[in-house]
Parts: C-alpha cells; sequence; structure tokens
C-alpha cells in the first residue's frame, strides 16, 4: 500500500477498503484482463467457455440486489436474459409462452408452413393479456362443435358470440367453459346454450385496465366484454390474466396491450419474404433471420427488405463470429446479433465444413465491436451450465441462446420416451438430415438449384434427459446466474461489462488439469 493511502487510513478512514499496488495488479496475481487472454494472444489460440475462469470480486451486496435485465435489440428489453433456440424440437407456442412469462422470450422454428408457423405465434400474443383486442369471436349461428375445436386449438373456451361472429360486431352473448362441459349433441347452436346479453357484466370503452380489472374481481366473471355506445363488441379481458400478472411479475410483454413478446426465425431466400409478412401480420415482435454462415449477400438483402417494408420490426442477424462479419449486418440495419458457429451440442459444421470459431472467443471480439454501435449480441450455443452462462454474459453478450439446455423440458415439443430407465426426449440439430428433410435445409444452402440435391449434414440427432417444467427450472438458470456475478462482485450486466472493457473483470486460462480439478473429481460414484 502507498503511504499516501496509509496515511489516510490512519487518520480514520478505517471503513475504506485497501487497494492493490500496481505492481500486484500488473503480474498476473489476480487474473489477466480480457484484452491480454483475447487480444495480446501470441499463441494464436481461441478460447471455449470451459478454458475460461473468472475471478472472484469483492461482494458488498445480497444475492437478490443482483440486476440480470438485459436488452435482445436495441429495441426490446429482457428482465431474464435467457432465449430459446429456433429449433423444431425446442420452440413451439408452449416453451415461448413460458419463457416470456418468465422474463426471457422464445423464438418459433420455421420448420413449419407459413400459415402454421404464423399460428404458432398468435397463439402466444392471445395467452396473456390485458386488454385482449382481437378475441375469436363466434355467431349465434355456429355450434358447440365450433368452441370445442377452438378449446382444443388455443386452450380457452371462453367466447364472445357477436351478431356477425367478428371482433367489432354487436355483442349478444358469451359461451363459457361451464356452458358446454355436459352437452352431447356438438351441432346445437350457440344461441341455445350461450349467456345473453342482459345476464352479461361488462365495461365501457375507454375503462382503464385498473378499473377494469375491479370489476372482474366484484362481479367473479372469468371474461369482461368491453363494449362502445354501439354495444359492439372492442375488447375482452380475462380474470385468468389477472393471476398471471400476480404469478409471473417478470413477464416479457407489450407496455399497451399486455401481450407477450415472441419472435419467429424465417431463411434468406425469396419466399422467405411472405413468411416475415405473415409472422408480422400475426404480431411478431423479432424476427430472427436464421443462418448458419450470416455474413452473406442473401442474408444482407433480406434484412435490408425487413427494415424497409416493416420500420418497426425488430431484426436480428447472423450467425457471426467475427467483427468482419458482423460489420456488414449492422451496416444492413440489424438490431441485434446472434453469435455462434459450430459449437452447439449436436452441431457438427466445424468438423464438416472447417469454418466456425470457439464460443468464448466469438462472444468477446464480436460483442466488443457491436458495442460501438449500441447492437446487442445473442451468445447462441455451447451453453452447458449456469457456468457457461454466467461467462458468456461476462464476456460481454447480451442474452444466451439455449437449446439442448431446454429440449428435454414439459413445454418442449415432442414426446418422452424410456430408455435403460431414463426418461428422455428427443433433439435433433437443425442441421440434421431429419430437420433438413423438413425444411431447415434453408439454413445451411441459400439458392434453390439441382447443385444442392445432395444434403451434406452439419448436425445429429439425439436424446436429452428430462428436466422438468420450466416452471421451476429457469427460476433455477437465474439464481444459478446470479451467484455467479456474485461471486465476481458485480451487481448488475451493465456494472459487468463496464468493468470488462476497463480491464477490471479479471480471467484466467484454464489447463486440461485444471478444468479437471474444477469439476467432480476423486469419488467412486455419485
Amino acid at each position: 500500500m502507498s503511504p499516501s493511502k496509509k496515511q489516510k487510513t490512519e487518520n480514520g478512514a478505517s471503513s475504506a477498503l485497501w487497494e492493490l499496488d500496481e505492481e500486484t495488479l500488473n503480474s498476473g496475481a489476480v487474473g489477466f484482463t480480457a484484452s491480454q487472454l483475447f487480444i495480446k494472444n501470441p499463441a494464436c489460440v481461441a478460447y471455449t467457455y470451459d478454458d475460461v475462469i473468472m475471478m472472484p470480486g469483492h461482494i458488498c451486496f445480497g444475492l437478490n440486489e443482483v440486476d440480470i435485465s438485459t436488452k435482445l435489440t436495441k429495441g426490446i428489453s429482457l428482465k431474464v436474459p435467457f432465449v430459446s433456440s429456433p429449433m423444431d424440437t425446442v420452440t413451439e407456442h408452449k416453451m415461448a409462452i413460458s419463457m416470456a412469462l418468465q422474463g426471457g422470450i422464445g423464438i418459433i422454428h420455421s420448420n413449419f408452413e407459413i400459415n402454421e408457423q404464423a399460428d404458432e405465434v398468435r397463439k402466444v400474443k392471445r395467452y396473456k393479456n390485458g386488454f385482449i383486442t382481437d378475441p375469436i369471436c363466434l355467431s349465434p349461428d355456429n355450434t358447440v362443435g365450433d368452441v370445442m375445436e377452438i378449446k382444443e386449438k388455443y386452450g380457452y373456451s371462453g367466447i364472445p358470440i357477436t351478431c356477425n361472429g367478428e371482433m367489432g360486431g354487436k355483442l349478444l352473448g358469451i359461451v363459457s367453459n361451464r356452458d358446454i362441459t355436459f352437452v352431447e349433441d356438438q351441432t346445437m347452436k350457440l344461441q341455445e346454450i350461450m349467456t345473453p346479453r342482459d345476464k352479461l357484466s361488462v365495461a365501457k370503452q375507454g375503462v382503464e385496465l385498473a378499473e377494469a380489472n375491479e370489476i372482474l374481481k366484484e362481479t367473479k366473471k372469468g371474461k369482461l366484454p368491453v363494449v362502445n355506445d354501439n354495444d359492439e363488441l372492442v375488447a375482452l379481458i380475462a380474470r385468468t390474466d389477472l393471476l398471471k400478472n400476480v404469478e409471473f411479475a417478470q413477464a416479457t410483454k407489450d407496455p399497451v396491450s399486455k401481450q407477450l413478446l415472441v419472435g419467429a426465425a424465417i431463411g434468406t431466400r425469396p419466399e422467405d419474404r411472405k413468411r416475415a409478412a405473415a409472422l408480422v401480420e400475426a404480431g411478431v415482435d423479432v424476427i430472427v433471420v436464421d443462418s448458419s454462415q450470416g455474413d452473406s449477400i442473401y442474408q444482407i438483402e433480406i434484412v435490408k427488405h425487413l427494415k424497409e417494408t416493416h420500420p418497426k420490426l425488430q431484426v436480428i442477424a447472423g450467425n457471426v463470429v467475427t467483427p468482419s462479419q458482423a460489420i456488414h449486418l449492422i451496416q444492413a440495419g440489424a438490431d441485434g446479433l446472434r453469435v455462434g458457429m459450430g459449437i452447439g451440442s449436436i452441431c457438427t459444421t466445424q468438423e464438416v465444413c472447417a469454418v466456425g470459431r470457439a464460443q468464448a472467443s466469438a462472444v468477446y471480439h464480436v460483442a466488443k465491436f457491436a458495442r460501438k454501435y449500441d447492437v446487442p449480441i445473442l451468445a447462441d450455443g455451447g451453453i452447458k451450465s449456469t457456468g457457461h452462462i454466467t461467462k458468456a454474459l461476462a464476456l460481454g453478450a447480451s442474452c444466451v441462446m439455449m437449446g439442448s439446455m431446454l429440449a428435454g423440458t414439459d413445454e418442449a415439443p415432442g414426446e418422452y420416451f424410456y430408455q435403460d430407465g431414463v426418461r428422455l426426449k428427443r433433439y435433433r440439430g437443425m442441421g440434421s438430415i431429419e430437420a433438413m428433410s423438413k425444411g431447415s435445409e434453408k439454413r445451411y444452402v441459400w439458392e434453390n438449384n439441382s447443385a444442392h440435391s445432395v444434403k451434406v449434414a452439419q448436425g445429429v440427432s439425439g436424446a436429452v434427459q428430462d428436466k422438468g417444467t420450466l416452471l421451476r427450472y429457469i427460476p433455477y438458470l437465474v439464481q444459478g446466474v446470479r451467484h455467479g456475478m456474485q461471486d465476481a462482485g458485480v451487481k448488475s450486466l451493465e456494472e459487468t461489462w463496464e468493468k470488462l472493457y476497463n480491464d477490471k473483470l479479471r480471467f484466467e486460462i484454464r489447463s486440461p488439469a485444471a478444468q479437471k480439478e474444477g469439476g467432480v473429481h476423486g469419488l467412486h460414484s455419485y
């Protein structure tokens, strides 16, 4: 400690913590800066998450004070930095709904027909709202069978009945689950069983959400129609949404409509312009342009098209692993970048194509460059634990995109099966032959011609172990990340990045023996 600091301490500033001298700081005794690891890199080595370890910092705050809120894109904020991958064994509407309810977001995969993918987006947008401004309506001439079909497709049966069966029509009644539960005749007209208008509690157009919620609580009804002066339906409020608002206070939702936010993936082919238009019409909030190698004229063209045609739409471009790739997509107008190439657990791009990059190096370099343009980056792939998530965020990523980490959950598509007594779910790479045969080859092949009739797999299919429901799994991941940040002495992601780029956050490279030592070892069994 320098004489000046010693004197200051002796004069009464006993609460001030001592600081290390420059010689000790620069000796490597407390680790090395990210610049030293990734930029001043004489060995020309790229690093994975496992290669890197963070040095502990000073803890002066509680675990509950750690703030992990972040940016997905320039225009979308998240309370939790988790994104589910647009893979056909990971994200459909159930996964997207659960991710958004818990503060993250889901990206619907594109191995659907255009109308099917748009329907997946609509299911998310309709799931949780304040004012539901586009509810499904039926007419008095519709049947009980129509209600049952809607219940099967969308999961609810509280349906307003209007004169023309459309939003904006004169409200005539409402049909709820109790009206149809014991009705065996599927052809019965709804006018025979619906609760008529004169027995309904309604709110007038212009009512504040808080006031409408109070009406619902007082009347103890499941649905509250909102009508204008002509008694025409203009919105609907659901009592179940009030309960969800309490249970999921951190939900990722539109501040005005209260709808959950959701993303969807598209390719770079000309027909994907139609897909994007259908998704925008369905209410998608962010589109991920899904390519294994994002620095192509095809992606630049579609990013420009999306930003010109749908200026309010947020667009994430990628995948990239170098600033030389990133700059072209930033120039095209990308609101976020997806970083990662060939590092997923089911991805074989690096082996098959001999192109890619170790993920820790890719995240650090692209994040550092994109920060100059205020473009958040999404670390996609290579995540196997909460430690990997924490490292990705500490190296500059705003969010992490996960596939295998989420594939075994209840909300992932597919059925569970047992193998050797273990409960499993199918999980496959979008570069696997199975997934490519369903449409995902556009992620790896950009032109449509006979030269590409031979498919070269860049992924495999497999199975992952059951992880239960996201309702328990996401809080576990969140808590693990908070513990990691607390141990590193950083209270928020903004503080993390400030220390990263000011050379205050310290790291070391682990030898293979150190990596082995840092895991479970020396036990006969566990």
